[in-house]
């Protein structure tokens, strides 16, 4: 008992600081060089980061029963994890959380981040699952990931996340809407490599009544909060989704993601699934 209270309180005494200095601004960098990082984006929301001995998967979707014939990207493999394999998940929607996805990243075993309050089922066989509250920096091997605010457009709970790794920092969205917690996560975490955000302003039909409202971020969202975040450039995910009558993005969310981010700091590169984000010199 004495052993395992002084192992606990060294724990806490080290997420403590290492949650001190996220909050002061500066990163909680995992070893290697500042060109160790390299990132894929995956279908629909997910991306990889990959480090020469590790993997880490947000969002993965790997199911054609998610969407179907309305989406029109690549499934891109992620059986082909790296050393340890990890993955986070924003939510437990289906396009978020796919099981099968996540039980194809873990097939060596590994652990699932969540955020705290949900509950993601099955967790494959040999992984664990791990809540993540909010703020409280996750040690995940090479990589330090954060649950940061976000809010879902069905009111579900939800989180982005924050990763640290190589000497980058990297935001992942998921699917979040406009909120007011951007100048906070900014300021105790930024600046950003880059942002990884939904753009497609989807508007819902399952819910009624109808508000007509974006439950997504919009494009022109997306711009302002990669600018609050302070992130170097934008990586849009989450749109290209067509002919659903319960779920309809605005039209060539790409086109008017380039067009409000002209006159601002913030460069727009976007990925096709597959594709790996290309360092700038």
């Amino acid at each position: 008992m004495i052993q395992l209270s002084c192992d606990g309180q060294r724990r806490r005494g080290f997420l403590s600081s290492a949650a001190a200095l996220l909050l002061a601004g500066r990163p909680v960098l995992a070893a290697g060089g500042a060109d160790g990082l390299r990132i894929q984006r995956l279908a629909w929301a997910g991306i990889r980061l990959l480090l020469p001995q590790a993997s880490l998967f947000i969002d993965p979707l790997v199911s054609p029963a998610v969407w179907g014939a309305a989406l029109k990207d690549a499934l891109i493999p992620v059986s082909d994890a790296i050393g340890d394999s990890q993955v986070l998940i924003t939510h437990t929607h289906s396009d978020h959380f796919d099981a099968r996805a996540v039980a194809e990243a873990l097939g060596r075993g590994g652990a699932l981040i969540h955020p705290a309050g949900t509950n993601p089922l099955p967790v494959p066989p040999g992984a664990r699952a791990r809540p993540a509250p909010l703020w409280e920096p996750q040690l995940l091997g090479d990589f330090t990931a954060t649950a940061v605010p976000a809010s879902d457009g069905f009111g579900d709970p939800q989180v982005s996340w924050v990763v640290s790794a190589g000497g980058r920092r990297i935001f992942h969205g998921g699917d979040t809407l406009w909120h007011g917690h951007w100048w906070r996560i900014g300021r105790q975490l930024g600046p950003f490599d880059a942002a990884f955000l939904p753009i497609n302003g989807a508007r819902f039909g399952w819910r009624q009544p109808i508000s007509g409202q974006p439950g997504v971020l919009t494009p022109e969202q997306a711009v302002a909060a990669a600018t609050v975040l302070g992130a170097r450039r934008l990586i849009p995910i989450h749109y290209g989704v067509s002919g659903m009558a319960e779920y309809v993005e605005i039209e060539d969310p790409l086109a008017r993601l380039r067009e409000a981010a002209r006159e601002k700091p913030v460069a727009v590169q976007a990925l096709t699934p597959g594709e790996w984000l290309e360092w700038a010199a």
